[in-house]
Order: C-alpha cells, then structure tokens, then sequence
C-alpha cells in the first residue's frame, strides 16, 4: 500500500508517524498470529471428554458360581431332571483323573461340559436339555442377597453427577465364568451385564430330530480367564476390529487395569486375581455365610497377598461386601476426576501479555 502511495500526499512528519503506527500493528499483528498458531497447536493435543472417557470406565469383571449364584448355576437342571448333584460332580471330577493315568491331558474346568453334550440326548440323563432350555433355567437362578439391586446401583452411580460424567465415568459389569453363558443369559441380572465370557454350546439334533446340546464351540476355564480379563482391558466386542492380539498402547486401552475389581470365591481364581493385582487392579473374595472352610480359605489368600479384601456373600445395603466395592468404585472414581482435571489443567498456557 505505502509503495503505490504518492509520497507527496504527506509531511515528513505526518509520514514518519504514520509509517511507526503501520509498524506498530503489523507487530501485534504478528504476536497474534503467533500465539494462536500456538492455541491452535495445543487445542488438537487436547481430549474431548468423549476421547478422555475411553479410558475412565471402572470395571467389576465377576465370577458366577458361589460368587453371584448361591451354588452352582446348574442346580436347577439337577432338580428338574431328578439328578444327585454330589454324584453328578464326583463322576465329572474322578474321570479326568482316570483319563489322565492314561496319559492323556484333560481340562478339569471343562470336562463336565462333555457329560452335559452326552447326557442331552433321547436316552441321555438331560434328554432334550438345548440352549432354549439354558436361557429359561437362568430365569431360576438364586442370585445372593443384594445382587440384583448392587448391580442396577452401579449402572447408575455418577450419571447424574458431572463431575464424572462429563470425564465418562462410568461403572460397567463383566461376568467371566466357567458355566454356560446361556444361563446368564436368562437370568434376571442379564440386563445389566456389559459381557459375558462363559462356555458356548452349539445345538443339534437327535436321532428323534429334537434340537439338543451337540457342539462346544466356546471354553473358558480358570486358566483362560485371563486372556478375558485381557480382552476386557482392549475394548474386545465394544471396539470393532480390536482383537486380543491387536497392539494398543497401555494408556490408550479402552479399560485400565487399575480401574479394575476383580471378585471371585476362592482358589480356582488365583490365575486371575494375580494379573489383576500385578497391574495395579483390585481383588475381591466372597464366601457363603456359617461356612468356615470356605472363610479360612479366603483368609488364607488374604494373607498370602492374593486378594485386598474379602467379607460374607451378602451385597445387601451397609453389608461389608456392598460398602467395600461402593468405596472402591468412588475411590477409583476420584483419582480418575483428579488425574484428568490435572491433565487438563496442565495443558492451558498462559494468556498472552500486552507488550510493554
């Protein structure tokens, strides 16, 4: 502009002022386009709260039998077809045994799966038991006190408070057990579950064309627990495309481990009370009220480290069990509103200064 000015259209002096005034704004003018090009490059650095909240979800990942079940999910096909439950675990426990003097290796968590498939059939002791049939037995499960409504109680905490919900806090249940996911299924706690990993059974037909249990297409025994645990902390069946073996960075896990409560009964579960503990989660034993084997047993697993804590299979309201976990969640809850308050925090700069 100053260059197609005539520059007899002003006095030396009016010129020189103007020239410093023109100078003047191309300076801040400069400083402006500097600090926000700094702005700009600090805002992508920053997460959305919907980006923040991937990591921010608490997870209670649950046994089933004697942990949410008061005994084992099969006992009402037991009562319906007439079987004795002690006989019916004593032949299911023994003939691993009898196999492997043989040589063989035989998973014992699984086996009774092959006597429930062979069982099924026209003549079998559970003639006629399909997966229809799993989903109604679940409708008959006796839960523990409390379970029902701890579990609508989680599902709720900090909705409706932003401090947390505005990070995506929030609480999600995980049921990894050795029994039939089918029960589960159909069971009243079904609807407020976030996953399930149990045993997978795939029906056929009969000699008599009637639909019955034929295939196991899916295990998970005591050992594999931990590669759901695994599967759990990657977003596997919340994320698409993520598998167990995808490569995630730690920080970018869609469930910490840290923000993890790990609850079982006893010493099947030691597999994965120890990946918990080793990466910072939290550990939980539950055991059946008047049964003192079973309490010197998670005693015992207290004492050796394997768990943080364990009470009586009771999560009624001011029970140990109910107020333990309901102070874990919110301590979880806490350290993940500071941490991300801090993280946000940190990354605002100074406002920029008038230059003197």
């Amino acid at each position: 502009m100053l260059n197609n000015m005539n520059s007899n259209c002003l006095s030396p002096t009016i010129g020189m002022r103007f020239l410093r005034m023109v100078r003047k704004c191309w300076l801040i003018e400069a400083l402006d386009m500097r600090y926000l090009s700094k702005l700009k490059h600090e805002r992508c650095h920053c997460k959305t709260a919907k980006e923040i909240g991937l990591s921010n979800i608490i997870a209670l990942i649950w046994d089933c039998d004697k942990t949410l079940i008061d005994g084992y999910m099969q006992d009402p096909i037991f009562a319906d077809y007439k079987i004795d439950s002690h006989d019916f675990w004593t032949e299911v426990n023994t003939a691993p045994e009898r196999l492997e003097a043989k040589g063989m290796r035989v998973n014992h968590d699984t086996y009774y799966l092959n006597a429930f498939i062979r069982e099924s059939r026209q003549d079998g002791k559970f003639a006629g038991l399909n997966n229809g049939k799993l989903r109604e037995y679940g409708a008959r499960e006796k839960f523990y006190p409390g379970v029902i409504d701890f579990f609508k109680k989680t599902k709720s905490m900090f909705r409706d408070d932003n401090r947390y919900s505005e990070l995506g806090v929030q609480v999600e249940n995980y049921i990894v057990s050795t029994g039939f996911a089918e029960v589960i299924r159909g069971s009243e706690l079904y609807d407020y579950v976030d996953g399930i990993w149990g045993c997978e059974l795939l029906d056929t037909k009969d000699s008599a064309g009637n639909k019955v249990l034929g295939e196991t297409i899916y295990t998970i025994d005591n050992t594999t627990k931990t590669r759901a645990l695994f599967e759990i902390n990657k977003g596997i069946g919340k994320i698409e495309g993520i598998d167990v073996n995808s490569k995630i960075a730690k920080e970018d896990r869609r469930v910490q481990f840290e923000n993890m409560i790990y609850i079982a009964d006893g010493p099947s579960d030691i597999p994965a009370f120890s990946v918990v503990n080793k990466n910072n989660g939290s550990t939980f034993a539950i055991y059946p009220h008047g049964d003192m084997k079973a309490l010197s047993q998670v005693e015992k697993m207290r004492e050796d480290g394997r768990i943080n804590m364990y009470a009586e299979a009771n999560y009624e309201e001011d029970t140990t069990a109910n107020m333990w976990l309901t102070n874990k969640i919110e301590e979880l809850a806490t350290r993940i509103r500071e941490r991300e308050n801090n993280r946000i925090t940190s990354g605002v700069s100074s406002s920029p200064k008038h230059l003197v």
